[in-house]
């Protein structure tokens, strides 16, 4: 005997939800404008450039500057292990739930 129990759930984006997506989408933007993507990248474009050659300091100092840069996009942009999983279009992400007994 096989029995099949099916329960879906809707998950619904709360107000505070939507008002974080939204600040964070007009910082993205922000903070694109600001350089700070590009300042790490010509960073690390330079310190992999094997015809350039710097003393510590400099190295130290290009270090400092991208981790900060680093630092402040990471106060704006979630790591994608906290991004929110919606359904299709940002709607609501619905879960069905399915048990089969003796099967």
């Amino acid at each position: 005997m096989g029995g099949s129990v099916f329960s879906e759930v809707s998950v619904a984006k709360t107000r505070a939800q939507l008002n974080r997506a939204l600040r964070q989408d007009e910082m993205r933007k922000k903070i694109e404008a600001s350089g700070y993507e590009t300042h790490v990248h010509d960073v690390i474009r330079n310190l992999l450039d094997p015809g350039q050659e710097f003393s510590a300091v400099e190295v130290q100092r290009m270090n400092s500057a991208a981790t900060l840069s680093l630092k402040m996009m990471a106060k704006f942009i979630p790591d994608l292990k906290s991004t929110e999983v919606t359904g299709e279009g940002g709607e609501a992400l619905t879960i069905n739930v399915q048990s089969f007994k003796d099967a």
